[in-house]
């Protein structure tokens, strides 16, 4: 396929994929007039690539794992890389959940005011959630 229908179906910007190719995260073939063309597995290697930005990663550090996950195989420094971004996304993770919890007080509060709130209680009360 070409970088138009990638991009389209990865949805993603056909800059973003130069991009990942200027970072040896993305590769593609090239037809004879120079256009860029891709394999339909493309588009699972870009979702991919995505939800490790969306971690956090940066692309350094995608171009280290991505061969990891085409080989099923990591030298020692890369698999204890792999542990450290993994630890980092669960304490994210842990961090957006209470940064939900808080916003369902909040939501709470406005459907349903509450006089004797006091703006500090916010962050003491959990989160009430029918």
């Amino acid at each position: 396929m070409r970088i138009g229908e990638l991009a389209s179906r990865a949805n993603v910007s056909a800059r973003a994929l130069r991009y990942y190719e200027q970072q040896g995260i993305l590769r593609s073939e090239r037809t004879p007039s120079g256009q860029r063309v891709y394999p339909a597995s493309a588009v699972e290697r870009v979702r991919l690539i995505q939800q490790f930005y969306a971690a956090g990663l940066s692309s350094r550090t995608i171009a280290t794992i991505l061969p990891c996950v085409d080989t099923g195989h990591a030298q020692a420094e890369v698999l204890e890389r792999l542990r450290a971004e993994r630890a980092r996304i669960a304490t994210m993770v842990g961090e957006l959940q209470e940064a939900g919890r808080k916003l369902d007080r909040v939501i709470e509060l406005a459907e349903h005011p509450d006089p004797a709130y006091c703006g500090s209680s916010l962050l003491e009360q959990p989160a009430v959630v029918p």
